[in-house]
């Protein structure tokens, strides 16, 4: 693999680790989302990612479609008569690991990115005297 190729696979693993970094704020920002007007609640999102020896690429965004969780909360405005409303399938648990495997990966492409830039600039700097 040439240099120019470890940059492009590295800068496209930190645009692919950006993205899922994105999408996953997005779940924690919805996580406490309930139905309204018997619309379902925000589901959560996954980034489904694909690579090969050009790099990563995003294949797409994956919805769940799990089944959505109840409780009872006679606050909230779309409560059914037993005081059910169904809320998102998002636990922020997991969607905090989820972020720091993201930005863990993120950090593993920079370091590459600036190794294989580093080569490179030592690599121009040989037989000069």
């Amino acid at each position: 693999m040439s240099l120019n190729a470890a940059l492009r696979v590295s800068a496209s693993g930190l645009t692919a680790e950006r993205f899922r970094m994105d999408t996953i704020s997005g779940n924690i920002a919805n996580a406490n989302t309930s139905s309204i007007n018997g619309k379902d609640p925000y589901r959560r999102r996954t980034v489904l990612l694909t690579g090969d020896a050009n790099g990563v690429q995003v294949q797409g965004v994956v919805v769940d479609g799990s089944e959505l969780p109840t409780k009872i909360d006679y606050a909230d405005p779309n409560h059914g008569p037993d005081g059910r409303v169904r809320v998102s399938n998002i636990q922020p648990v997991t969607e905090m690991v989820d972020m720091l495997s993201a930005s863990r990966a993120y950090e593993a492409n920079i370091a590459a990115f600036n190794s294989a830039k580093e080569m490179i600039k030592d690599a121009l700097t040989i037989g000069k005297v």
